[in-house]
């Protein structure tokens, strides 16, 4: 071997090739097989002579060298990065019975017959902090946190620094574009041993792995994501150029080949009794595993079948998370106190007794209302039973009556908001009980305003919870309008300025008017979702500006719905509302409400002057299509694919699926014992099509 001080230029760039493959491949066999073939002192003198060639020829260093996985200096902060293909959530099941019914479902949706077998994918549900890494041309060029499923954060850095990440590709068979999609996590011992460290230094001791996995992962300082044993699973893909799978299984099998982790408990099921048999065992293994599991991944293998699912909301229907059962622990109800949330409704939360639950110190654990507390006959001073709930959020489970106290006494919730003293009211059939002070309650107000900035919404980097409640203190954000006039209040404030406060500087308060300017800018769907509408969440925003796709569209329809005097059901706009797939009249009606108010309507006018809300484009899979913009009402029995199905394609294609035909129906799809729909349909003298018809134009 040439020592360093002797080599050319030329000869240091193939060492340094050589070094970066030849490192990168032990490190696969040292974190992803646990098969290491060489010592750790012959290791370190493969990493020492790349270190020491880089010194000598610094322009010579390659983007994919094992210095670069050490850490970088830190940044002032993540940058946004937009997923191709968006990052889903899945939905979730809780036991057999409930794992069988989403097997019926997918045979429902898929007109398939009872006996048919459904091939499944089941796989372990790490507890870790989902990623995608994207690959052009088989080298690893960035990487991406879930975020909102949507807009997650450049991690690029942080994840270099992961050994077991392959940086670059070999394969025939590799595609030009190749985004993986897994779960970050830390071991076990890795988290025991990191505790100890922090410990010993005085840091922060984390409360479970993922907490210290997700911490670790996005350190703004990739060097001390360098310091942190962090683990991966590969188990899906968003945008692919150049590669065909016929299943699930299939494309697992190519990035083991390809040098991805793939979780070995993976196992192809061959039906949903299959799938129930995988996940007892895997509950039994969970204890003896070095990662935390909390579930198990249901999937769909045929990627055909997972194409004519598609998708509901934002989660697929080819696929399903079953939840494991919760932890449970024993501990006492210290106190009982009543939150006010951002619409007025009060929820009961016990204050307990600190106690450990499935690794996590849990001290307050929901009630959820008063009928649930007289359900269970919660009182001040039990010993319960709590659980977190999806390993997730601490409830109450059952009180132990034996150890009750002898003077308790059944408990009421107060008929006063405990925040502004305003009557509390329980509309008719409702558990909820609500402040009536709206806007004039300040646990409302604030609640409202920390939603209107939150990430799902407006997104405003540096305008967390607390500085809400300390500008709405001041009086100077009381209404969201306020937010965009800040930066114009503190200028023309004469005592202190922003600058000059606790926990501000120059810097902070600029960063802070700037982050805020660059959110004058919002899509419809996200405005929507930042009103707090009650029953309105990202799915629905996104669904009310599908068919109403500008704010002054939306504002005039729902004038239009609230008006009749009541007689709503009369009401064209109002029937029009109600009857979109997924509103409901419920929904409706707080839509209505909500719009009617005046002070609703100030606060969106003032909204108006200081943003620009841009309209709603829908992009459609599969670019343009005959569909895209329409209103389309479906109505009899299909033959071929069931009434669920057809709806899905045709908002995958950009339609607007209506429950009634009215006069702005574009499309009536009829099929057999059709009714009063085809009737009214023809007598308004609309486009009616076939089943045959429709799947003319889907599979175009």
């Amino acid at each position: 071997m040439i020592p360093v001080t002797d080599l050319t230029a030329e000869q240091a760039a193939e060492d340094l090739a050589l070094l970066a493959a030849e490192i990168a491949r032990h490190d696969a066999l040292y974190h992803g097989k646990d098969a290491p073939e060489i010592s750790d002192g012959d290791y370190d003198a493969l990493v020492r002579r790349n270190r020491e060639i880089e010194a000598r020829f610094p322009e010579l260093i390659r983007e994919d060298s094992p210095s670069r996985r050490v850490g970088t200096a830190p940044t002032e902060g993540f940058d946004k990065v937009t997923h191709a293909v968006p990052m889903l959530s899945l939905g979730n099941v809780f036991d057999d019975d409930e794992a069988r019914e989403f097997d019926q479902k997918i045979r429902r949706f898929l007109s398939l017959d009872a006996e048919a077998p459904i091939p499944y994918v089941a796989e372990p549900k790490i507890d870790g902090l989902s990623f995608s890494a994207r690959y052009e041309g088989g080298r690893f060029v960035r990487a991406a946190t879930r975020g909102d499923g949507t807009t997650g954060e450049d991690i690029t850095a942080n994840m270099m620094t992961i050994a077991s990440l392959p940086k670059t590709l070999s394969g025939e068979d590799l595609p030009a574009i190749l985004e993986v999609r897994g779960e970050v996590y830390m071991g076990k011992a890795d988290f025991r041993a990191l505790n100890a460290r922090q410990v010993e230094r005085g840091g922060k001791v984390f409360a479970n792995p993922r907490n210290a996995a997700a911490g670790s992962l996005r350190q703004l300082d990739s060097k001390i994501t360098a310091e942190r044993a962090l683990s991966f699973f590969a188990y899906s893909w968003g945008e692919v150029d150049g590669l065909e799978m016929a299943s699930h299984h299939e494309f697992l099998e190519r990035l083991r080949r390809w040098g991805f982790p793939v979780n070995p408990e993976t196992r192809i099921c061959e039906g949903v009794e299959a799938l129930v048999e995988a996940t007892a065992e895997l509950a039994l293994k969970r204890a003896e595993l070095d990662y935390d599991i909390d579930g198990v991944v249901y999937k769909v293998d045929r990627i055909d079948w997972q194409k004519r699912l598609g998708f509901v909301s934002r989660a697929p229907r080819w696929a399903i998370a079953r939840k494991f059962p919760a932890e449970q622990a024993q501990t006492r109800i210290n106190r009982i106190i009543v939150q006010v949330g951002r619409t007025g409704v009060l929820t009961p939360v016990a204050e307990l007794e600190p106690v450990t639950v499935g690794g996590v110190v849990v001290s307050r654990a929901t009630l959820h209302n008063q009928d649930e507390i007289d359900r269970k006959d919660i009182r001040l001073g039990d010993m319960v039973t709590i659980q977190r709930a999806g390993d997730v959020i601490p409830q109450v489970v059952e009180v132990l009556l034996d150890q009750r106290p002898e003077d308790s006494a059944p408990y009421a919730m107060p008929e006063t908001c405990p925040v502004c003293g305003s009557h509390v009211v329980q509309q008719e059939g409702e558990v909820a009980r609500r402040c009536s002070g709206g806007l004039t309650c300040p646990a409302q107000a604030v609640e409202r305003l920390k939603h209107f900035v939150s990430r799902n919404a407006f997104d405003i980097e540096g305008l967390g919870g607390k500085h809400i409640e300390a500008f709405y203190e001041r009086g100077e954000i009381r209404a969201p309008a306020d937010i965009f006039r800040l930066k114009e209040t503190d200028d023309a404030n004469s005592l202190i300025k922003l600058r000059n406060r606790e926990g501000w500087g120059a810097k902070s308060a600029e960063n802070l008017f700037k982050a805020i300017d660059e959110r004058r800018v919002i899509g419809l769907d996200r405005f929507i979702f930042a009103l707090g509408i009650p029953q309105v969440g990202q799915a629905t925003a996104r669904l009310l500006a599908e068919h109403y796709p500008s704010l002054s569209t939306l504002r005039t329809a729902m004038e239009a719905a609230g008006t009749g005097a009541g007689e709503e059901e009369d009401n064209e706009a109002f029937t029009a509302l109600k009857n979109i797939n997924g509103i409901g009249p419920s929904m409706a009606r707080d839509l209505v409400a909500f719009f009617a108010e005046k002070h609703n309507q100030d606060a969106l006018d003032a909204l108006d002057a200081q943003l620009t809300v841009t309209d709603f484009e829908r992009v459609a899979i599969g670019g343009d299509s005959p569909l895209s913009g329409k209103t389309i009402v479906f109505t009899g029995t299909m033959d071929t694919m069931s009434r669920g199905e057809a709806k899905a394609r045709a908002q995958a294609l950009g339609a607007k699926v209506a429950g009634s035909v009215s006069s702005k129906t574009d499309y009536v799809v009829v099929g057999a014992d059709a009714g009063s729909k085809e009737k009214k349909a023809r007598d308004l003298g609309l486009a009616i099509l076939t089943e045959q018809d429709f799947r003319e134009i889907i599979d175009a």
